[in-house]
């Protein structure tokens, strides 16, 4: 059965829980739930990549994370930092993160893929095509799978040369990342053409507005929650490794019907 990573987000931006759990109490509290409900890592953000969201530097984004991240690790909590900063990824695995999850794959920060090679840490490599106020631009695809499975091949070989082995590699097709409603439905439909590159594969699908056009209407969070556990069932069963979700337990529950359904 995929594992789950439960988001963490220490931003006042956040698209869906931009706010909550600033205080170290709340998010310590919150990461202990999600853990208890099943997550197997939290993932912990300290700046928000929601579409149009404004960069902030690396010392702002380590004041908000790096005490989450000592007081889970503490706990005995697996973490992952998700940054696009090699500064801020080297500082968090050091405080105990044991994954670095850039959805820029790189890209953002081009020491990223060198200072990971020198840390104690796997990467998740996500597909990127620019910043979130410009990506939408970009969002041209005549086969959008086999392109985005393309770019990630060549973020491996970049990871490779910079002294990543092949086994610390997670890949993340960036659903919602430089792609429209129909091209993130397209995407999770083609995804065996990431999963064929012989890398985990990270899913991420939460809360994310092409959900709710799908659905139609006026969509709130229980429903998002509700649409967000199928499309991560279903993932699981196109051979992603774990899924990144806001709800844990709806996805734990999700994740359990769809591997009884399939005799495991």
């Amino acid at each position: 059965m995929a594992g789950i990573w439960g988001i963490l987000n220490i931003t006042p931006d956040s698209f869906s829980d931009g706010g909550r759990y600033l205080a170290l109490d709340d998010a310590v509290a919150r990461a202990r739930l999600m853990r208890a409900q099943g997550a197997s890592v939290i993932d912990v953000g300290g700046e928000s990549t929601r579409p149009g969201a404004q960069r902030i530097g690396s010392a702002e984004e380590q004041r908000r994370i790096l005490p989450v991240i000592e007081a889970l690790t503490a706990d005995g909590i697996p973490t992952s930092i998700d940054t696009l900063n090699a500064d801020t990824a080297a500082a968090a695995v050091r405080a105990g993160s044991r994954i670095v999850n850039d959805v820029s794959g790189g890209l953002a920060d081009e020491r990223m893929m060198a200072v990971v090679a020198d840390l104690d840490a796997d990467i998740a490599i996500g597909h990127w095509r620019g910043p979130s106020d410009e990506m939408y631009a970009r969002a041209q695809y005549v086969r959008i799978a086999r392109e985005v499975a393309a770019e990630l091949r060549a973020r491996v070989t970049a990871a490779a040369e910079s002294g990543i082995a092949p086994s610390r590699v997670i890949l993340d097709p960036g659903i919602g990342f430089a792609k429209s409603g129909p091209q993130n439905w397209e995407m999770l439909r083609g995804l065996d053409e990431v999963v064929g590159l012989g890398h985990r594969v990270l899913i991420g699908t939460s809360r994310k507005r092409f959900l709710a056009d799908t659905l139609g209407g006026e969509v709130d969070q229980h429903r998002r929650d509700l649409a967000t556990a199928v499309t991560s069932a279903l993932a699981a069963r196109a051979g992603a490794w774990a899924v990144r979700v806001h709800d844990v337990a709806a996805t734990r529950d999700a994740l359990a019907v769809c591997a009884a359904w399939e005799g495991e």
